[in-house]
C-alpha cells in the first residue's frame, strides 16, 4: 500500500475515533473530521460516502478482530462454554474500540454484526445447521443472552472479568447439558 494513502487512512481513523469518543456519531461533521485529520474533504469523499460509511468500516474492523479471536466458531454447539469464554475474551480485547464505536445510536450494531459473522462462519463450515431450529435458538441465546449479561457486568468495579467470563461460560454449558438430558428422557 502507498505510504501516503496509509498515513491518510490512519489520520482519518484517529481523528474519527477522537471525535467519536467525545460526541455521538450524528454530531460529527465531515468538515470537522477533515480539519482534525488535516485532509481535504475531497480526499475524505474519495474513500467514504459519508461519516456513517467510515463508522461502518471501523465497526467492521472491530468485528473482524473479534472473529479472528474465535479459533473455531462452529464449536458454539459442541463446546458452548468454551465458545462463550472465547467470545467474551475477544470482546475484552477490543473493549476500548467497542466503547467508542458502538455507543449511542450504534449500540445495537455490534451484536447484530457479531451474529451475522458467527452465523456466516458456522453455516459455511456446518451447512446442515442452517435450517435447524434448535441450533438457531442456541446460537441466538448464546450470542445475545451472554452479550447483554456480559455488557451489564463488565463495568462493575467489584467484579473480576475473568470470573464473569468463566461463570457465563458455565451457565451456557449447564443450559446445553440440561437440554441434552431432556432429549434422552
Amino acid at each position: 500500500m502507498d505510504l501516503r494513502v496509509e498515513k491518510t487512512r490512519r489520520a482519518v481513523y484517529n481523528a474519527f475515533l477522537e471525535l467519536r469518543a467525545k460526541k455521538p456519531l450524528e454530531k460529527i461533521s465531515v468538515k470537522e473530521l477533515c480539519a482534525l485529520a488535516q485532509i481535504n474533504k475531497s480526499t475524505f469523499y474519495a474513500h467514504y460516502e459519508d461519516i456513517y460509511a467510515l463508522s461502518d468500516r471501523l465497526e467492521d474492523q472491530v468485528v473482524e478482530s473479534v472473529m479472528e479471536n474465535l479459533p473455531c466458531p462452529e464449536r458454539i454447539f459442541e463446546d458452548p462454554a468454551g465458545f462463550t469464554r472465547d467470545l467474551f475474551w475477544a470482546y475484552t480485547a477490543q473493549e476500548n474500540l467497542i466503547d467508542i464505536l458502538f455507543s449511542g445510536s450504534r449500540s445495537g450494531h455490534l451484536i447484530e454484526k457479531i451474529e451475522q459473522s458467527i452465523k456466516a462462519l458456522v453455516y459455511e463450515r456446518k451447512p446442515e445447521y442452517q435450517n435447524d431450529m434448535e441450533k438457531e435458538l442456541m446460537l441466538l441465546y448464546q450470542i445475545y443472552g451472554g452479550y447483554y449479561a456480559f455488557m451489564k457486568t463488565r463495568k462493575k468495579k467489584d467484579f473480576d472479568m475473568g470470573e464473569v467470563i468463566h461463570i457465563l461460560g458455565e451457565f451456557v454449558g449447564k443450559w446445553q447439558n440440561s437440554g441434552e438430558e431432556k432429549k434422552s428422557e
